[in-house]
């Protein structure tokens, strides 16, 4: 009887033992924390499990040892804006909408080293109905984070249009209609809500200014935060006074003034300049460098490379009546980043990659961080706002955005030092994700 009961007790004593926690040491790199103050170098970074737990110069081991001399470790990458799914080859539509599609496309950003995203109001009902975006922003599912603006709010017969995707809009017809589109978004418990105001180039109707109001005030009051599609300064202007939280584009048709950096700032607008978009609606038609990285190759969708590379679509962009407006909206949107980071206010990174075949998922990202630099941010600004700040906008600051004692291990491990060259962040050797190493780089 005795000799039952201690092998009993033995049973449940081993079943109540916890396996033993992965750790690694990553010695002797070059780490970026992303808060913006110089790289610490020759400096180790301790995991364990899914947790940074230490670091500092030469700290012990007693645990698997990767010796990182001459390589840079910066915190993944965050993007605030994009949109996953409906991208598939040459076409963005609804039936593109597979679990598979997204999963893969996951897959794809964090390839890129980005950790987590935000998917701006074009989400479809398969996501929150089988419990994919709630598993793969707890990070159950392997690739990037997905957090979701569920279902955004457009204008009938107007943008976006609803042929790229964007079928599953609420369209209100008036401000009366908004409260009760409200109440059913906010069951869904979207990260912010996403509008779209403007006429995209004056070929669509724009919101209605009740309309938009009537969001901000119905999305406020269920705790909601509202981002906006937008363009023109004056709608800025106008949104920045009825509560906006969120800008989700760049201002791009005239230079922001110092009321509208004032109003900013003091109402804690986050400012999302999606400059790699802007750069896009041109930049093919003058056949860019990048156009035969391969870096760029390796996060286009099928189909595309032969679509953007051929003379008739770059003549079709060449010779369009927007192309000269598009390269001055582009400056434009420079200068006025350049100011709002001046200003103090909070800028984070997104692209809208996703949106359409030619903006790129994952390579966005970094080349977002060329552009602000090109716009006069340094390198390192161009990273805290790629990963701190975009983790702000996110609200998920508590875990994920830098390098930090107990912050989540995402991480990427680069050949070169991107300070020194902002494209360096291209330079991927590997991706952690909690902890665990999850890709080579795209390549």
């Amino acid at each position: 009887m005795k000799k039952i009961l201690l092998a009993s007790t033995l049973f449940i004593a081993s079943t109540d033992i916890k396996p033993p926690t992965t750790a690694v040491l990553l010695r002797n790199a070059t780490v970026i924390d992303g808060n913006g103050g110089a790289p610490m170098e020759y400096t180790d970074v301790l995991i364990q499990g899914d947790t940074i737990a230490a670091i500092g110069r030469n700290l012990p081991a007693g645990v698997p040892v990767l010796n990182l001399t001459g390589k840079t470790i910066m915190p993944a990458l965050i993007s605030a804006h994009v949109h996953v799914g409906t991208l598939k080859d040459t076409t963005t539509k609804p039936e593109n909408y597979t679990r598979a599609n997204i999963l893969r496309q996951l897959k794809r950003y964090a390839d890129y080293g980005v950790g987590n995203i935000l998917v701006m109001g074009t989400d479809r009902p398969m996501l929150f109905t089988n419990g994919l975006r709630d598993s793969s922003e707890s990070g159950k599912l392997p690739g990037a984070r997905l957090h979701s603006a569920g279902y955004g709010f457009g204008v009938p017969q107007g943008g976006p249009p609803a042929s790229f995707g964007m079928d599953q809009l609420y369209r209100p017809n008036s401000a009366a209609e908004v409260p009760a589109q409200m109440e059913a978004l906010a069951k869904l418990h979207p990260t912010v809500v996403k509008m779209w105001v403007d006429d995209f180039g004056k070929k669509l109707p724009k919101m209605d200014p009740a309309i938009s109001k009537a969001i901000i005030t119905e999305a406020h009051r269920h705790g909601i935060r509202v981002a906006s599609h937008l363009y023109y300064l004056d709608d800025a202007k106008r949104l920045v006074n009825d509560g906006i939280d969120m800008i989700a584009h760049s201002i791009r048709d005239k230079d922001i003034d110092e009321d509208l950096l004032k109003a900013m700032k003091a109402r804690n607008v986050t400012y999302i300049p999606t400059l790699s978009l802007d750069e896009y609606a041109y930049i093919y038609a003058r056949f860019p460098s990048w156009i035969d990285d391969a870096f760029f190759k390796a996060s286009l969708e099928p189909g595309v490379l032969a679509m953007i590379s051929s003379q008739t679509y770059q003549l079709k962009i060449k010779t369009s009546p927007d192309y000269a407006k598009n390269m001055a909206a582009f400056e434009t949107a420079l200068r006025n980043l350049k100011r709002i980071y001046a200003a103090g206010i909070l800028v984070a990174l997104g692209t809208d990659s996703g949106a359409q075949p030619i903006r790129t998922q994952g390579f966005s990202e970094h080349l977002e961080l060329e552009l602000m630099v090109q716009a006069g941010l340094t390198p390192l600004q161009a990273i805290t706002v790629g990963t701190k700040n975009a983790a702000r906008a996110l609200r998920i600051n508590k875990w994920y955005g830098t390098i930090e004692k107990g912050k989540t291990a995402d991480l990427i491990i680069l050949n070169s030092n991107p300070v020194i060259n902002i494209k360096n962040t291209r330079s991927i050797l590997s991706v952690y994700k909690s902890g665990k190493e999850v890709s080579k780089g795209p390549l």
